[in-house]
């Protein structure tokens, strides 16, 4: 069996459609952010990890139900409070506070949890402090690791591929990161280090996806005569016969992240949650916004060396 085994499908027509949706989803991400910036002073809601402060990991002797935690330590006022895999375990983030320290801001959210449901009820599983400066440092780190790893995909891809490759890649890899980061914005996901490792995780995802298409693109570029016909219609064709691996691959991926997202528990929920979000806008611009890159850029630079002779063997998809 070989899902769309005959498909014909016009991908690169409806590019200018998928031009104009992809800059409607950036531009409501880009103005969540600077309505974030406006009412909370960053563009993003960054977590205990990025700001620094206090984190407390909490057990209850029996369930405990997260507003009654939460007035206990001041309702509206209260930090940050989030289920723990089970129901009587919760985490409490609480940021650095100007006039007080990392351990004092610890000790008074234990005194008055001791204070409102008894000492006896809970115990402190651990408690982890985080300086201001590391949460800077940690911001920086993060924001390295995602511009080094787009460096290293355009060199990967100017040495398998060409040049004209690697920058329609970038290109959809940036896109990938934007939505994303505009998502997180829009629905103020508190970005900690787990989040990052998602982001990541989408970069590598997407870029593969990616990968695939371009190197049957170049495969059939390698054919007798390929220069000479409508490269429209040789990138289509291209796509289609790689997306029964897409298809396949994209949706036993989402099967996966599907069971966690409902199994997993309010630990892995955000992180699955940017996981199936990337999975989706990962195979949306392999499609069209990678694609359709290539293309533009072939058109200004032209085809390169590929075409002229043939030097690897076909990949099997």
């Amino acid at each position: 069996m070989r899902l769309f085994k005959d498909a014909k499908y016009r991908f690169i027509e409806a590019r200018k459609k998928a031009y104009v949706l992809s800059a409607a989803v950036l531009l409501v991400g880009v103005g969540a952010m600077v309505i974030n910036f406006a009412a909370i002073g960053s563009w993003q809601v960054y977590g205990v990890d990025f700001t620094g402060g206090s984190l407390i990991q909490v057990r209850f002797d029996a369930p405990m139900d997260v507003g009654v935690l939460r007035a206990a330590l001041g309702g509206a006022q209260a930090p940050p409070i989030t289920e723990f895999g089970e129901d009587n375990e919760f985490v409490i983030r609480a940021p650095i506070a100007e006039d007080r320290s990392i351990t004092e801001v610890a000790d008074e959210i234990e005194s008055d949890l001791a204070a409102a449901l008894g000492a006896d009820a809970f115990d402190v599983v651990r408690t982890e402090a985080v300086g201001a400066k590391v949460g800077e440092e940690l911001q920086l780190q993060a924001l390295y690791a995602v511009l080094f790893s787009f460096v290293l995909t355009l060199m990967y891809l100017a040495m398998r591929f060409e040049l004209r490759f690697g920058l329609a890649a970038v290109i959809a890899t940036l896109h990938d990161i934007l939505i994303t980061l505009g998502f997180l914005a829009a629905f103020r996901v508190e970005i900690a280090l787990p989040t990052v490792a998602a982001i990541l995780t989408i970069l590598g995802y997407s870029l593969n996806d990616t990968i695939v298409v371009f190197d049957r693109i170049r495969e059939n570029l390698h054919k007798k005569g390929a220069r000479k016909r409508d490269q429209i219609e040789l990138v289509n064709e291209s796509i289609n016969e790689t997306l029964p691996r897409t298809i396949l691959t994209s949706g036993t991926t989402l099967a996966v992240l599907m069971a966690l997202l409902i199994l997993g528990g309010a630990v892995l929920r955000d992180f699955t949650v940017v996981l199936i979000l990337g999975v989706i806008v990962g195979t949306y611009s392999s499609i069209f916004v990678a694609s359709p890159a290539l293309i533009e850029i072939q058109k200004k630079w032209g085809l390169g060396k590929t075409g002229e002779k043939k030097k690897h063997q076909p990949a099997t998809v």
